[in-house]
């Protein structure tokens, strides 16, 4: 009996990476030929494949929080990379801790930038300050700090591996959060890795000339960022960076190769769970925290709301509970986490804690959902130390997306995925597509209106930041 009761009450490891594209993965069609990720593959074939997952903010703080809360930007107020927690928010794992759970976090937080502090929820702690280093990290282990020599991939996997092992209660069901730095910009691979890619020919985007056909259409700012900082054409001066940038091949190949060596670490999270016979009583959850662009656009980063910076990987490998290949067509986000995990664990959601998201454990199970979303939203508002976003709001269909950009940019958004997919063609002036602008554009509106995230909270910065910006 108490093995059965255990087994309704599964084990979960969620890991998340940082900067991986939705589609830089073996298994999907249009990665790089030459990339290898057998684990993340391996899970696709045993498990299910999140073929749309989306955040709803892609930058590294407010979509950790929405992970965590289960709720937009605009209503947990992590609107940026600098901003603390606020107080008396409510992370996922806490309620995993209050229903006898044993909790662990390992990895990158990046929420209070600088402070690695245990925060609560957790039973077991491993993290570092802001966003951390790619080799010999010191790191904060339940309040003490301790060095440590190799690679950081590497070093946080070990730091899992040894919770799990040993220093977890072996009577209570847990959680592992894993959180990697990797593959954060500034691409740093594992020396074993390093140049393993270098001279593979590489796909270069198509939107990536700097043409009349990739911009005529496009609004003002996105030309503007090519030059400026997080666009390719500011790679030859730096003009923003007090480190040299590199040539764009030798960022992609660092890229991949960095994804590479991620990718092995979460074979050794796999491998013990199936050498210790605790894979059929877990669920293994993968993810990155935003898109991240290679030359889409002119671009090198992510924040805007173009495909490849807001669609993730996302993949659960859970043997007995997913039938392998299951493929998930459905649009899911990040705000979909929580309330996940939850109720694969079932543990009920507090009267008091609201989600933007829901379970999608009945998407796995293939029945029928009803009333699945038909569209998702995303928000990401302008920073001051990387001025060169808009702020930018947005509504995206299975076939449409309207964007919105605050200020005095020329003009919006407009696209159709279904004939234009790769985003080259802004169809905001078209006569006949008036009326499908019109519709998005009034519901965007409207439940941003209806929830609160029309009322941006904008940070007001310091004076020596104001002065840096000036100097930008």
């Amino acid at each position: 009996m108490a093995e059965e009761a255990r087994a309704e009450r599964p084990n979960v490891v969620f890991i998340l990476s940082d900067d991986h594209r939705f589609d830089f993965m073996g298994f999907v069609e249009s990665s790089p030929a030459f990339l290898e990720t057998p684990n993340l593959d391996r899970m696709a074939a045993q498990g299910a494949h999140f073929k749309n997952a989306f955040v709803t903010t892609s930058l590294c703080s407010p979509s950790r929080a929405s992970i965590l809360t289960g709720q937009y930007m605009h209503h947990h107020r992590v609107v940026d990379n600098q901003r603390p927690v606020p107080e008396g928010t409510t992370f996922f794992p806490r309620l995993l801790q209050q229903a006898d759970y044993a909790t662990a976090f390992v990895g990158k937080w990046h929420m209070g930038h600088d402070n690695d502090e245990p925060r609560p929820g957790f039973d077991h702690w491993v993290s570092f300050p802001g966003q951390g280093v790619y080799f010999d990290p010191t790191l904060n282990i339940n309040g003490q700090h301790k060095d440590f020599s190799g690679y950081t991939t590497d070093v946080l996997t070990d730091q899992a591996l040894e919770w799990l092992k040993g220093e977890r209660p072996d009577d209570k069901p847990f959680l592992l959060y894993l959180s990697f730095k990797a593959v954060h910009y500034p691409f740093q691979p594992a020396p074993r890795h390093a140049g393993r890619y270098h001279g593979k020919p590489i796909d270069y985007p198509e939107t990536m000339a700097n043409t009349e056909r990739n911009y005529q259409t496009q609004p003002r700012w996105v030309l503007d960022r090519r030059y400026s900082i997080h666009g390719i054409d500011h790679m030859e001066t730096g003009a923003f960076d007090k480190d040299p940038v590199p040539d764009f091949d030798e960022l992609y190949y660092n890229y991949c190769e960095t994804v590479h060596g991620m990718d092995e670490n979460v074979g050794r999270v796999l491998d013990y769970l199936d050498q210790n016979g605790l894979s059929e009583e877990t669920i293994v959850v993968y993810m990155g925290d935003n898109g991240f662009h290679l030359g889409e656009h002119g671009f090198y980063d992510k924040r805007d709301a173009f495909e490849t910076s807001i669609r993730v990987p996302m993949l659960a490998y859970a043997p007995g509970r997913i039938e392998a290949g299951t493929v998930v067509e459905s649009m899911v986000q990040n705000v979909d986490i929580a309330p996940t995990i939850l109720d694969v664990c079932g543990v009920e959601t507090p009267a008091r804690v609201e989600f933007d998201g829901r379970s999608m454990q009945p998407l796995w199970q293939g029945g029928p959902v009803e009333d699945w979303r038909d569209h998702i939203l995303y928000e990401y508002h302008w920073e001051w130390n990387f001025p060169a976003t808009p702020t930018v709001l947005a509504i995206r269909t299975d076939r449409y997306k309207y964007v919105y950009y605050h200020g005095t940019w020329d003009h919006d958004s407009f696209h159709d995925l279904e004939t234009d997919p790769l985003e080259r063609h802004n169809l905001i002036n078209v006569p006949a597509y008036q009326d499908q602008i019109a519709e998005l554009r009034d519901r965007l509106f409207k439940e941003l209106g209806e929830s609160g995230g029309l009322v941006l909270p904008v940070q007001v910065p310091a004076g020596e930041r104001l002065d840096q910006r000036k100097r930008h």
